[in-house]
């Protein structure tokens, strides 16, 4: 595990909270003292929190799973699309489209849309078009990239959610909450704690102290990425090492042996069922009224169709 140390929380200016008059009271643990009327954190509690938060991302990388990152003010926009690129996870640095997560079905439909037009340009397709209609699906490439562009490759939803700023983001905080999806959040004074799985408190409005958060949360994201390759070349080294099956063995597993034809018939037959006709009530077995009867109509004796009883033919003497 990367260490995080208190002073370079204290060098990022991290423990620089909000002035006492925008604090949310709910944030009262995290908080140290206060100095000229500003709200001091308590870097012991950010560290900790740091460090249980670097962990579960490692570990839920391992495991395969995605980590969104979450940043649209302006002063966290470039560091959140860099640190996601790097890593290899999806991102969120423009305005949040409601719906993102709760309504990933539409979502997706409008990635795969973009998916499509790229594709369509890399043929060569624009050129069959005028330049009007061209000009137009190139700006609703741009569109879709400035919205979509950081989850363009997320085919699922996330196994985790990281926010810079949970107030500013309230509403992906929400659609996370809805779908039970784990939130780990860089959390401010004037924040509201409720509801996020990992409180990291710091200041989330300097820069130093985002660039230095974000990229802690990224490394997690690199130490699960390597974990996860390892686990995979093991896997895959075993598999390869496992003996094949020898020549007419089946491996230990059972194979069914399917039945076709006729065959299928005679097997499904019961030996009684040709004596009687095979149906019930017909010599088979009845229903009610006993064996070979029908409902009613128990043991009646049956005489072959079409015969008649021979004419007695009486001799003279």
């Amino acid at each position: 595990m990367s260490e995080l140390q208190v002073k370079d929380l204290l060098e990022a200016g991290c423990h620089f909270g909000h002035q006492t008059s925008r604090w949310n009271p709910k944030m009262k643990p995290f908080i140290f003292t206060v100095k000229s009327g500003v709200h001091i954190i308590n870097l012991d509690r950010t560290m900790e929190a740091a460090m249980a938060a670097f962990k579960f991302v490692a570990d839920q990388v391992a495991l395969g799973n995605s980590v969104i990152f979450i940043g649209t003010k302006r002063q966290a926009q470039d560091l959140i699309r860099e640190n996601a690129e790097r890593v290899g996870q999806h991102y969120v640095n423009q305005r949040w489209l409601g719906g993102m997560l709760t309504n990933f079905k539409t979502i997706k439909a409008s990635i795969d849309r973009l998916h499509s037009l790229y594709q369509r340009k890399e043929a060569g397709d624009f050129a069959k078009f005028s330049k009007k209609e061209a000009l137009s699906m190139e700006r609703e490439i741009e569109k879709f990239e400035h919205s979509l562009g950081g989850i363009k490759n997320m085919t699922k939803l996330p196994g985790v959610v990281f926010i810079v700023d949970p107030k500013t983001e309230h509403i992906a905080l929400k659609e996370a909450q809805k779908l039970h999806i784990p939130v780990v959040a860089i959390t401010d004074t004037n924040c509201d704690p409720d509801g996020i799985d990992f409180v990291v408190p710091a200041n989330d409005d300097a820069i130093r102290s985002i660039t230095l958060l974000v990229s802690y949360v990224a490394k997690a994201c690199e130490e699960g990425l390597k974990r996860r390759e390892a686990t995979l070349r093991e896997d895959a080294a075993k598999e390869a090492s496992r003996p094949a099956p020898a020549a007419g063995e089946q491996g230990g597993r059972v194979r069914e042996k399917k039945i076709e034809g006729k065959a299928k018939a005679y097997v499904a037959e019961r030996p009684g069922d040709r004596r009687g006709g095979g149906r019930r009530g017909q010599g088979g077995h009845g229903t009610h009224g006993g064996p070979g009867g029908t409902r009613g109509h128990a043991h009646k004796s049956e005489k072959p169709v079409g015969e008649k009883k021979a004419p007695v033919v009486e001799t003279k003497h």
